[in-house]
Protein backbone atom coordinates (compact mmCIF):
# COMPACT_ATOMS: atom_id res chain seq x y z
CA UNK A 1 0.00 0.00 0.00
CA UNK A 2 2.75 2.53 0.75
CA UNK A 3 4.65 1.95 -2.20
CA UNK A 4 2.04 2.12 -4.25
CA UNK A 5 0.98 5.61 -2.24
CA UNK A 6 4.19 6.48 -2.84
CA UNK A 7 4.38 5.92 -6.87
CA UNK A 8 0.67 7.78 -7.15
CA UNK A 9 2.34 11.05 -5.55
CA UNK A 10 5.36 10.70 -7.65
CA UNK A 11 3.00 10.91 -11.00
CA UNK A 12 0.97 13.81 -8.99
CA UNK A 13 3.66 15.77 -8.22
CA UNK A 14 4.62 15.60 -11.85
CA UNK A 15 1.31 16.91 -13.38
CA UNK A 16 1.38 19.65 -10.66
CA UNK A 17 4.81 20.63 -11.59
CA UNK A 18 4.33 20.55 -15.18
CA UNK A 19 0.84 21.86 -15.52
CA UNK A 20 0.03 19.56 -18.12
CA UNK A 21 -0.94 15.80 -18.15
CA UNK A 22 0.80 15.52 -21.52
CA UNK A 23 4.09 16.83 -20.51
CA UNK A 24 4.14 15.07 -16.99
CA UNK A 25 3.45 11.69 -18.71
CA UNK A 26 6.75 12.45 -21.37
CA UNK A 27 8.95 13.33 -18.06
CA UNK A 28 7.73 10.01 -16.62
CA UNK A 29 7.97 8.00 -19.69
CA UNK A 30 4.00 6.42 -19.01
CA UNK A 31 0.82 6.65 -21.08
CA UNK A 32 -1.18 10.18 -20.83
CA UNK A 33 -4.53 7.58 -19.96
CA UNK A 34 -2.45 5.96 -17.82
CA UNK A 35 -1.34 8.55 -15.89
CA UNK A 36 -4.80 10.62 -15.55
CA UNK A 37 -5.77 7.25 -14.26
CA UNK A 38 -2.90 7.06 -11.40
CA UNK A 39 -4.06 10.45 -10.10
CA UNK A 40 -7.64 9.65 -10.26
CA UNK A 41 -7.04 6.55 -8.06
CA UNK A 42 -4.79 8.92 -5.43
CA UNK A 43 -8.01 11.30 -5.27
CA UNK A 44 -10.71 8.32 -4.92
CA UNK A 45 -8.03 6.85 -2.20
CA UNK A 46 -7.63 9.98 -0.09
CA UNK A 47 -11.41 11.18 -0.83
CA UNK A 48 -10.69 14.82 -2.10
CA UNK A 49 -9.58 16.83 -5.42
CA UNK A 50 -6.04 17.25 -6.34
CA UNK A 51 -5.87 19.02 -9.48
CA UNK A 52 -8.11 21.50 -10.70
CA UNK A 53 -8.49 20.42 -14.68
CA UNK A 54 -9.77 22.44 -17.66
CA UNK A 55 -9.11 21.82 -21.31
CA UNK A 56 -6.46 23.93 -21.54
CA UNK A 57 -4.05 23.91 -18.15
CA UNK A 58 -4.00 21.72 -14.69
CA UNK A 59 -3.63 23.10 -11.41
CA UNK A 60 -3.58 22.30 -7.94
CA UNK A 61 -6.76 22.32 -5.68
CA UNK A 62 -6.19 24.01 -1.97
CA UNK A 63 -5.94 20.21 -0.96
CA UNK A 64 -3.35 19.53 -4.11
CA UNK A 65 -1.16 22.51 -3.11
CA UNK A 66 -0.85 21.31 0.62
CA UNK A 67 0.16 17.55 -0.52
CA UNK A 68 2.41 19.09 -2.85
CA UNK A 69 3.93 20.96 -0.61
CA UNK A 70 4.39 18.43 2.02
CA UNK A 71 6.05 15.93 -0.21
CA UNK A 72 7.47 17.97 -3.47
CA UNK A 73 10.43 18.67 -1.23
CA UNK A 74 10.80 15.43 -0.07
CA UNK A 75 11.25 14.36 -3.35
CA UNK A 76 14.07 16.50 -4.54
CA UNK A 77 16.19 15.18 -1.00
CA UNK A 78 15.29 11.97 -1.89
CA UNK A 79 16.78 12.48 -6.09
CA UNK A 80 19.32 14.61 -4.50
CA UNK A 81 20.48 11.82 -2.15
CA UNK A 82 20.37 8.93 -5.14
CA UNK A 83 22.30 11.38 -7.48
CA UNK A 84 24.92 11.64 -4.73
CA UNK A 85 25.30 7.98 -4.94
CA UNK A 86 26.65 8.16 -8.12
CA UNK A 87 30.28 9.82 -6.40
CA UNK A 88 30.67 6.49 -4.86
CA UNK A 89 31.11 4.58 -7.68
CA UNK A 90 34.06 6.74 -8.29
CA UNK A 91 32.79 7.95 -11.76
CA UNK A 92 29.52 10.22 -12.56
CA UNK A 93 26.68 8.89 -13.71
CA UNK A 94 23.03 9.31 -14.45
CA UNK A 95 20.27 11.28 -16.71
CA UNK A 96 20.89 15.11 -16.87
CA UNK A 97 17.87 16.81 -18.74
CA UNK A 98 18.68 20.47 -20.61
CA UNK A 99 16.57 22.83 -21.77
CA UNK A 100 17.91 25.28 -24.38
CA UNK A 101 16.87 27.19 -27.73
CA UNK A 102 17.80 25.83 -31.35
CA UNK A 103 20.50 28.31 -31.62
CA UNK A 104 21.96 27.44 -28.15
CA UNK A 105 21.87 24.08 -28.49
CA UNK A 106 23.53 23.82 -31.75
CA UNK A 107 26.52 26.20 -31.47
CA UNK A 108 27.08 25.71 -27.59
CA UNK A 109 25.90 22.42 -26.05
CA UNK A 110 26.25 20.13 -28.77
CA UNK A 111 29.78 20.70 -29.64
CA UNK A 112 31.27 20.40 -26.00
CA UNK A 113 28.72 17.29 -25.56
CA UNK A 114 30.26 15.99 -28.64
CA UNK A 115 33.94 16.11 -26.89
CA UNK A 116 33.06 15.20 -22.57
CA UNK A 117 30.57 12.29 -23.46
CA UNK A 118 32.78 9.83 -24.90
CA UNK A 119 35.16 10.42 -21.89
CA UNK A 120 31.88 9.80 -19.28
CA UNK A 121 29.75 6.69 -20.65
CA UNK A 122 27.60 6.69 -17.44
CA UNK A 123 26.45 9.97 -18.12
CA UNK A 124 23.27 10.45 -20.16
CA UNK A 125 21.73 14.12 -21.66
CA UNK A 126 18.31 14.64 -22.83
CA UNK A 127 18.39 18.71 -24.62
CA UNK A 128 15.14 19.51 -24.95
CA UNK A 129 14.86 22.39 -27.71
CA UNK A 130 11.80 25.61 -26.49
CA UNK A 131 12.96 28.78 -27.70
CA UNK A 132 10.62 29.88 -24.46
CA UNK A 133 11.85 30.53 -21.02
CA UNK A 134 11.50 27.57 -19.41
CA UNK A 135 10.49 27.10 -15.62
CA UNK A 136 13.37 24.68 -15.23
CA UNK A 137 12.21 23.99 -12.01
CA UNK A 138 8.29 23.50 -12.48
CA UNK A 139 9.29 21.52 -15.28
CA UNK A 140 11.91 19.30 -13.88
CA UNK A 141 15.16 19.88 -15.32
CA UNK A 142 18.91 19.70 -14.61
CA UNK A 143 20.11 22.69 -16.23
CA UNK A 144 19.11 25.64 -18.82
CA UNK A 145 20.26 27.78 -20.99
CA UNK A 146 19.69 31.86 -21.22
CA UNK A 147 21.27 34.58 -22.40
CA UNK A 148 23.07 36.54 -19.15
CA UNK A 149 21.08 39.14 -18.96
CA UNK A 150 17.93 37.08 -18.24
CA UNK A 151 18.95 34.53 -16.14
CA UNK A 152 16.68 34.36 -12.81
CA UNK A 153 18.82 35.83 -9.45
CA UNK A 154 18.15 32.49 -7.47
CA UNK A 155 19.67 30.48 -9.93
CA UNK A 156 23.64 29.55 -10.08
CA UNK A 157 25.08 30.78 -13.78
CA UNK A 158 27.80 29.90 -15.50
CA UNK A 159 29.14 31.56 -18.96
CA UNK A 160 29.52 28.51 -21.13
CA UNK A 161 29.82 31.07 -24.58
CA UNK A 162 31.57 34.70 -25.51
CA UNK A 163 29.96 38.11 -25.50
CA UNK A 164 27.41 37.79 -28.79
CA UNK A 165 26.02 40.60 -31.37
CA UNK A 166 23.09 40.69 -33.30
CA UNK A 167 23.37 41.78 -36.86
CA UNK A 168 21.06 43.39 -39.38
CA UNK A 169 21.41 41.75 -42.77
CA UNK A 170 19.58 41.63 -46.23
CA UNK A 171 20.35 40.10 -49.62
CA UNK A 172 22.38 42.82 -51.58
CA UNK A 173 18.99 42.43 -54.05
CA UNK A 174 17.21 43.50 -51.12
CA UNK A 175 18.99 46.81 -51.60
CA UNK A 176 18.96 47.49 -55.25
CA UNK A 177 16.90 50.64 -55.63
CA UNK A 178 16.07 50.99 -51.89
CA UNK A 179 18.85 53.91 -49.55
CA UNK A 180 20.42 51.32 -46.79
CA UNK A 181 19.15 52.14 -43.14
CA UNK A 182 21.67 54.23 -41.05
CA UNK A 183 19.39 54.58 -37.90
CA UNK A 184 17.47 52.55 -36.63
CA UNK A 185 14.37 54.39 -37.17
CA UNK A 186 15.06 53.88 -40.82
CA UNK A 187 13.48 50.28 -40.78
CA UNK A 188 9.88 51.46 -40.66
CA UNK A 189 10.59 52.46 -44.32
CA UNK A 190 11.61 49.01 -45.33
CA UNK A 191 10.21 45.01 -45.43
CA UNK A 192 11.28 43.12 -42.46
CA UNK A 193 11.32 40.10 -41.48
CA UNK A 194 9.18 39.09 -38.30
CA UNK A 195 9.99 36.79 -35.21
CA UNK A 196 7.26 35.43 -33.30
CA UNK A 197 8.48 34.93 -29.72
CA UNK A 198 7.20 31.81 -28.15
CA UNK A 199 6.96 33.19 -24.63
CA UNK A 200 3.59 35.46 -25.12
CA UNK A 201 3.25 35.19 -28.94
CA UNK A 202 4.30 38.81 -29.36
CA UNK A 203 6.50 39.81 -32.38
CA UNK A 204 10.08 40.81 -31.49
CA UNK A 205 11.21 44.22 -30.94
CA UNK A 206 14.53 44.77 -32.50
CA UNK A 207 17.07 45.86 -30.21
CA UNK A 208 19.74 48.22 -30.78
CA UNK A 209 22.23 50.67 -28.95
CA UNK A 210 25.06 52.73 -29.52
CA UNK A 211 26.86 55.42 -27.07
CA UNK A 212 24.62 54.27 -24.66
CA UNK A 213 21.07 54.83 -26.04
CA UNK A 214 18.96 52.28 -26.57
CA UNK A 215 16.16 51.79 -29.33
CA UNK A 216 13.49 48.87 -29.72
CA UNK A 217 12.18 49.17 -32.72
CA UNK A 218 9.04 47.24 -33.71
CA UNK A 219 9.58 46.47 -37.44
CA UNK A 220 6.84 45.16 -40.58
CA UNK A 221 6.84 43.37 -43.32
CA UNK A 222 4.96 40.30 -45.21
CA UNK A 223 7.13 37.54 -43.47
CA UNK A 224 6.55 36.62 -40.02
CA UNK A 225 8.09 33.17 -38.10
CA UNK A 226 8.73 31.55 -34.79
CA UNK A 227 11.58 29.89 -36.09
CA UNK A 228 14.99 31.72 -37.00
CA UNK A 229 16.08 29.31 -39.03
CA UNK A 230 13.35 30.37 -41.65
CA UNK A 231 13.91 33.90 -41.10
CA UNK A 232 17.56 33.14 -42.51
CA UNK A 233 15.96 31.59 -45.58
CA UNK A 234 13.73 34.30 -46.08
CA UNK A 235 16.57 36.97 -46.08
CA UNK A 236 18.94 35.23 -48.26
CA UNK A 237 16.23 34.89 -50.73
CA UNK A 238 15.93 38.19 -50.72
CA UNK A 239 12.27 38.96 -49.00
CA UNK A 240 13.59 41.96 -46.59
CA UNK A 241 15.85 42.78 -43.80
CA UNK A 242 16.54 39.74 -40.65
CA UNK A 243 18.07 40.50 -37.22
CA UNK A 244 19.62 37.69 -35.87
CA UNK A 245 23.01 36.45 -33.95
CA UNK A 246 25.80 37.11 -35.80
CA UNK A 247 27.65 33.81 -35.66
CA UNK A 248 24.37 32.38 -37.30
CA UNK A 249 25.31 35.07 -40.35
CA UNK A 250 28.72 35.40 -40.61
CA UNK A 251 29.51 32.62 -43.29
CA UNK A 252 26.32 34.08 -45.47
CA UNK A 253 28.52 37.91 -45.10
CA UNK A 254 31.80 36.66 -46.22
CA UNK A 255 30.31 34.76 -49.29
CA UNK A 256 28.31 37.60 -50.12
CA UNK A 257 25.08 36.38 -49.79
CA UNK A 258 23.95 38.92 -47.48
CA UNK A 259 25.25 42.47 -46.78
CA UNK A 260 25.02 43.68 -43.35
CA UNK A 261 23.28 47.53 -42.25
CA UNK A 262 23.50 49.25 -38.23
CA UNK A 263 26.31 47.54 -37.31
CA UNK A 264 27.40 50.38 -35.80
CA UNK A 265 23.97 50.03 -33.43
CA UNK A 266 24.73 46.82 -32.29
CA UNK A 267 26.95 46.84 -29.42
CA UNK A 268 27.81 43.19 -27.28
CA UNK A 269 26.04 41.99 -24.78
CA UNK A 270 26.19 39.03 -22.41
CA UNK A 271 26.51 35.20 -23.56
CA UNK A 272 24.62 32.10 -22.69
CA UNK A 273 24.78 30.81 -19.32
CA UNK A 274 23.89 27.06 -18.00
CA UNK A 275 22.03 28.12 -15.25
CA UNK A 276 20.30 25.39 -12.40
CA UNK A 277 18.99 25.78 -9.03
CA UNK A 278 21.28 27.34 -6.48
CA UNK A 279 19.88 25.88 -3.28
CA UNK A 280 22.03 22.68 -3.71
CA UNK A 281 25.35 21.49 -4.82
CA UNK A 282 24.82 20.12 -8.78
CA UNK A 283 24.85 16.44 -8.80
CA UNK A 284 28.01 15.03 -9.99
CA UNK A 285 26.84 14.20 -13.42
CA UNK A 286 25.69 18.10 -13.96
CA UNK A 287 29.15 19.46 -12.10
CA UNK A 288 31.00 17.56 -14.97
CA UNK A 289 28.88 19.48 -17.61
CA UNK A 290 28.95 22.68 -15.61
CA UNK A 291 33.25 22.47 -16.29
CA UNK A 292 32.94 21.25 -20.04
CA UNK A 293 30.87 23.96 -20.86
CA UNK A 294 32.41 26.84 -19.03
CA UNK A 295 33.72 29.38 -21.21
CA UNK A 296 37.45 30.58 -20.59
CA UNK A 297 38.17 33.01 -22.91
Amino acid sequence: MLRESLNDMVAFVAVARAGSFTRAAAQLGVSQPALSQTVRGLEARLGVRLLARTTRSVSPTEAGERLLNAVGPRFEEIETGLAGLAELRGKPAGTVRITADEHAANTVLWPALRQVLPEHPDIKVEVVVDNGLTDIVAERFDAGVRLGGIVAKDMAAVPIGPAMRMAAVAAPAYFEGRSRPVRPEDLTDHACINLRLPTHGGLYAWEFEKDGREMRVWVEGQLVFNTASLVLKAALDGFGIAFLMEDAVRAHLEAGALARVLEDWCDPFAGYHLYYPSRREPPAALAVLVEALRHRG
